[in-house]
């Protein structure tokens, strides 16, 4: 039988593997016969995600994605040796921050994991030295297209990162690299309870009437990754895919 999500001989490289969408992401693509490179800041986390996995290959790798001049040793670490076939940019900072708060240091960091982090790992992935073709996914968010208060850093960031891959995808189709995001809505992960924290229970409230279905779970979204990592999506490239729990149909 066919399957068509299947990810056999796949090297995916999975960065905030460890927690939330990322380690969801990662499980599932173990599940799915790849090899997974978990990359994040937390050594004992990235193990815990490795706990929960199946299969063999895998990797854990800590690293700060901060560190925007280290691209190269990340690189040689996880994709030299065996050529990586696609890449998860899971990990991501949401702060709600009005914008008379909005310091350059919050704006450094937020712009730093959720979008310059990305495009270096856009880099060092399309170098023949480490791929051969393949697919790169990034977690985008419906803050790219709606706002809401004390967002505007991060709707920001997510806005850059999906103009910038429709540009990817036309630059990077000649390698064979497809490149698209994920839309999610308000997810049950530890990003949301941060930003629910500070928000309060009466906006919380209001934005859980949004989604006709619910909250989302981070399996919802690695499902939708998953999708985009394989061959059933061979010709989709240079779009977002909105997994919103209805949020945008109304």
């Amino acid at each position: 039988m066919v399957n068509p999500m299947e990810l056999i001989g796949r090297r995916i490289l999975v960065t905030g593997a460890s927690s939330g969408i990322g380690r969801a992401c990662a499980i599932l693509l173990s599940r799915l016969g790849a090899s997974v490179v978990l990359v994040a800041r937390d050594e004992k986390r990235l193990n815990e995600t490795l706990k929960q996995m199946t299969g063999s290959g895998h990797t854990a790798v800590t690293f700060d994605l901060t560190d925007l001049e280290r691209y190269e040793e990340l690189f040689n670490r996880c994709g030299s040796e065996q050529k990586l076939n696609g890449i998860v940019h899971a990990a991501g900072v949401g702060p709600a921050i009005p914008i008379q708060y909005v310091s350059i240091a919050a704006m450094r960091e937020v712009m730093t994991i959720n979008y310059f982090a990305f495009m270096e790992l856009v880099k060092w992935f399309s170098k023949k030295k480490y791929s051969a073709g393949g697919s790169i996914v990034a977690i985008s968010s419906i803050s790219a297209k709606v706002g809401w208060l004390g967002g505007s850093l991060y709707c920001g960031s997510k806005g850059a990162l999906d103009a910038s891959i429709r540009a990817l995808a036309l630059e990077l189709v000649a390698k064979n690299i497809r490149v698209n995001s994920v839309v999610p809505s308000n997810i049950q992960t530890p990003m949301l309870d941060d930003i629910t924290s500070v928000v309060g229970d009466e906006a919380t409230r209001q934005i859980l009437i949004k989604q006709p279905l619910g909250l989302g779970e981070p399996e919802d979204v690695a499902n939708a990754i998953a999708f985009l990592l394989g061959d059933a999506s061979r010709f989709i490239t240079g779009t977002q895919l909105v997994v919103d729990g209805g949020y945008l149909a109304q």
